[in-house]
Order: structure tokens, then sequence, then C-alpha cells
């Protein structure tokens, strides 16, 4: 039987309630490389909820394939400036996008472009 096709689950221990597995088809992997592993997958896992979260990468309403690629560049561009003014600035996704968005309103409130006739 080839090596290629064999298969080992190894359970991963990160507290009394939590163990994450992972498979491989590395028999001769070492507890240190499948702890390494779990650390990449779990950047992984955090790159994607951030792209999702603060750059509404699933939220394109198009239909055609180049303006989905077009959608997800853009966002992917988006995401890539939010990380680098996060690294340099020292602060989270979350405080830079709020600060973002409350700039935007205090800008508009200060200025707007619209008025609502009073209904009193």
């Amino acid at each position: 039987m080839s090596s290629e096709f064999t298969t080992l689950a190894a359970g991963l221990n990160f507290g009394e309630h939590h163990i994450e597995y992972l498979a491989t088809n590395d028999l001769e992997m070492t507890q240190l490389a499948r702890v390494k592993w779990a650390g990449y997958s779990w950047t992984i896992e955090n790159y994607h909820r951030g792209i999702k979260q603060f750059c509404a990468v699933e939220r394109s309403t198009v239909r055609s394939a180049r303006a989905q690629r077009n959608h997800i560049g853009m966002a992917l561009r988006a995401f890539l400036r939010l990380e680098i003014h996060c690294y340099h600035t020292g602060i989270s996704w979350f405080e830079a996008k709020t600060s973002i968005i409350r700039e935007a309103v205090r800008v508009y409130l200060a200025h707007p472009l619209y008025t609502l006739n009073s209904t009193a």
C-alpha cells in the first residue's frame, strides 16, 4: 500500500475541553510539527474572518464573473490596506473600522448633503 494514500489523524489538545483534529498523509510528522501546522491553520482562519467581517468580501450582489473578480480583488486590496494601517498604528481591525465610520458620520453631520423636511 502506498504511503501517499495512508492518512494519519491526530488530536491536538488545547485545553480541558478543546481538541482540534488534524489529518495528514505525513506519517512521520512530529507533535511539534502538528502544533506548527495548527498555528498556520488558525492564522488562515483569522484572515478569512477578518476579510469577511471587515471588508464584506461575501456581500457581492453582481452575477458576472468579471464583476465578482473585481469585487473580490477590491475587497482584498481594502483588507491589505486595513492590515497595514493596523500594523503601523497598533490598533485592532475593529478599532480601525469604527474610527473610519465615526469620522465619516462626524463630517457628514457637520455638512449634510441632504436634509429632511420637518414632520411636526
